[in-house]
This record gives C-alpha cells, structure tokens and sequence, in this order.
C-alpha cells in the first residue's frame, strides 16, 4: 500500500523542514530505516529515514525547497500501485518566479559577494556570504555551470562551497533543473570537479531612485533566531548587572596548566564555564526557569557555550559542569564547537541549558548585552580581557580586566540575588583556587 512521506520532527524546537539533498530518486528502491534526506532544521542537517519499505514513486519537494511539519514531500509504494488518490492530497506546488527588475530601463544584473553585501540592508556577515537558491525554467538549466546566466544552488551546496572556496560557477549541477547539490561541492573539493576561487555571483535589482539591492532567503537557523527574539526580549523582563574582574590569577593559573601538561589546551572561556557552574550550585535562584505558575529549579548547571556559525548561533550544552573537570569541560567544548560549525550536532547537545554564555572577547567587544534564550533564568555576556591602569594600595599599576554582564529575568531573579551570585563569580575567578577548596 502507498505510504506518505512526511516532514518529520527532527529536533524538539523545529517547526519546518529545508530538504537540501535526496539521497534517493523517483523509482529507487528503498527500505525502513534507509536514510531518504538530508533536512536543514533550524540547527543542524540531519539524515530522514524511510518508515516503510517499497519504490520511491514520487518526490513533492524539490531541494532547497522547505515544508512545514507533517506536510507529505514524497510516497513510497510498489512499482506498479496507483498512486492518485495520494497525489491528490499533495499541495500544490508554490509558484517560483525568478526576480525581476522593478524599472524596464534598468535590468536585472549580476554582483560579486563584496558588491552584494556592500548593497544589502543587511548587517555583514563575519565570513563569506554563501549564495542562496534562485528559481528559473527547466530550459535555463544549461546556464549553471559555466555561463553567465543565473545559478540554482541549494542551501547546504552553497555553504559548503562558500567554506571550500569553491566557484559554483564552474560547476555543473546534477539535481533537479540543474540545480547544484552537495554531491557537486563534494567531487569539487575531492578534485573529480572544476575549482576556482570563491567569486559567488547573484542577482542584483536596480530600481530608479533606490540603492541597488538583493533579496536572500532566510535559512531554517535565522527564522528560528527571529521567532525566538520576539519570545524572549518582550515577553522576558530583562534586567542587566555588569561588573569587572581581575584576571591575572586566572590567566597565570592557565599558563601553568599549559606548563605542566601542553595537551591540555584549556582556554580562559573554559575557566569562565567551570566557575560559572560551580557559583551557581551556590546560587541556585539564578540556576532556575520561569514556568508560568511554578518557578523550577535546576539541580546541577548545564551551561550552554554560544558557537557564532555561518547563518546563525547556536549554543552545545555542557552537562553537569560544576561536576566535571577543566579538562573534560575543555574537550567537549572543542568537539561540540567544531560539530556545531558543521551542523552536526544532535538535537539533545543543544536543546536544555539552564544557563547560557556569550563569549565576544575574542573579537574585541569590552562589555556587551545578550538576550535570555527561554525558558532560561539567565544569560552572562563576557566581554574581552585587557590591560588597564588599576590603583592598588595607593599606586597605579597594571591588571588584566574584564567585564561580564549578566541579564536577568526579573520574574524569577532578583536585582541582590543577581548581585551575591556575581560577586561570588567574580571572587572565584580572582581566587581560582576557590575551585578546589
């Protein structure tokens, strides 16, 4: 009997799927437990498995097209079963309309990345703007791969050629219309492919009278971010406590560390996670959620370490930091990070903090603000650690400062009880031997 296949749930918080890859076409064979897809959620690329055994009869959704949660992309069924009645139930297909210029006296034009992001009403991105999918006949196809016309790219494709610096322009692609998919990227980058360098060409609108602009789609991740915010900065009723700390002893005691054993690459950030955690074993107001009539209270620190990606942030949970070591806290922060920028991360590694940290020292930022990620308590904001003049005993002298800022939803933390969990913060980071007292 045919079978539907739908948008699966693939993580707790997804409410749509991005389908970037078949791993299957129209009239392959498949089995239960087969990986079909591959799914841009909103925080990872994860494989969806066929539930049913059969011939993969018809796909709905090409790549790069996205689907709400339970709406059917495919059906499964014998070779020759009758599939109407199911296809009768699909959705109809969105119309694509490839972008016109808005003025006939200016046309449609063509722009590097630099030129495109220079145009943009958009803030720059921190790496290379990775090309998004645009639409266009079936008769167009021949224009990827080398002409001049415009490119079909799918999302994940895109991502993987902006990080290899790959041209997508001297690829031909191999999905629908023409479309370059992730197996494309993958033979550039194994050499079976054409390589160039990373010059990413779309469209550019002209309109008279207007800055020349273009429209990009927003990833899975980015409407996920946005969703998120109108839940968090509104609804939340944020306060902000900042303070600064001398760091000195937290550095020597690094250096040291790195002295006695040079594989351990425990950095200050990781210092920051274990003495967050153990302070707020110590303050477990502040390691606590607003829950609509019941304030719940954590009983161990799951820290989540925020992780900048190409589209987006995504922040890896380490469980049960106050009770780990700096070493396992250094390794699973390293690991979870590097699988985070590859979009490899399980949905249990990142969904589930009961307190946050965002580091943006390592950029230059002294002191910033960040926003709960609910149905957390609390977010630390950290900014970088500079030299600075400090008097000490009635003589100016040198300290290594840096300031936190720590946002508070003032439903379930108070202004002294944010206060007595930062000084026991910044005590134990001055005095990081607090750690094993």
């Amino acid at each position: 009997m045919a079978t539907q296949v739908i948008m699966p749930k693939l993580s707790p918080t997804m409410e749509e799927g991005q389908l970037s890859r078949w791993l299957k076409k129209e009239g392959d064979k498949v089995s239960m437990g087969e990986p079909l897809a591959e799914i841009d959620t909103d925080k990872a690329t994860m494989e969806m498995q066929a539930l049913t055994n059969g011939v993969l009869r018809k796909i709905l959704i090409n790549e790069g097209d996205s689907a709400p949660l339970g709406q059917m992309i495919a059906i499964i069924g014998e070779p020759d079963e009758d599939i109407s009645a199911l296809l009768n139930q699909a959705p109809a297909p969105a119309e694509k309309k490839p972008v016109e210029p808005v003025s006939d006296a200016t046309p449609t034009e063509l722009s590097t990345p630099a030129e495109a992001q220079s145009t943009s009403s958009a803030p720059p991105a921190a790496s290379t703007p990775a090309p998004q999918p645009t639409s266009q006949p079936a008769g167009d196809a021949a224009e990827n791969g080398g002409g001049s016309g415009r490119l079909i790219v799918s999302p994940l494709a895109a991502r993987m050629a902006a990080e290899a610096g790959i041209d997508l322009r001297s690829l031909q692609g191999s999905g629908p219309s023409g479309r370059i998919v992730k197996r494309d990227v993958e033979s550039a980058i194994s050499g079976a492919g054409a390589t160039g360098t990373a010059v990413v060409e779309r469209q550019k609108v002209h309109v008279d009278g207007m800055p020349p602009y273009h429209d990009q789609p927003m990833s899975e991740m980015r409407r996920t971010i946005a969703r998120r915010l109108v839940t968090s900065l509104g609804p939340i009723p944020h306060f902000f406590l900042t303070t600064e700390i001398e760091m000195d002893r937290a550095a020597e005691m690094r250096n040291h560390v790195k002295e006695l054993d040079p594989d351990l690459k425990i950095s200050i950030n990781d210092i920051i996670i274990k003495v967050a955690a153990v302070a707020l074993m110590q303050h477990p107001q502040v390691n606590a959620s607003f829950q609509e009539k019941v304030v719940r209270y954590y009983e161990r620190a799951d820290i989540g370490v925020a992780v900048a990606i190409d589209d987006g942030l995504i922040t890896p949970i380490v469980r049960a930091a106050d009770q780990k070591p700096l070493r396992d806290i250094s390794a699973e922060v390293r690991d979870m990070a590097e699988r985070a920028r590859k979009r490899k991360l399980k949905p249990e590694e990142y969904i589930g903090a009961t307190f946050s940290i965002s580091n943006l020292g390592m950029f230059g930022i002294d002191e910033f603000t960040a926003v709960i990620n609910p149905p957390e308590g609390a977010i630390m904001a950290v900014g970088a650690m500079t030299p600075r003049p400090v008097v000490r005993e009635g003589e100016v002298t040198t300290r290594q400062i840096m300031r936190v800022t720590l946002s508070c939803d003032h439903r379930v933390i108070d202004g002294a009880t944010g206060a007595r969990f930062l000084q026991t913060f910044k005590k134990m980071l001055e005095n990081p031997l607090y750690l094993i007292v």
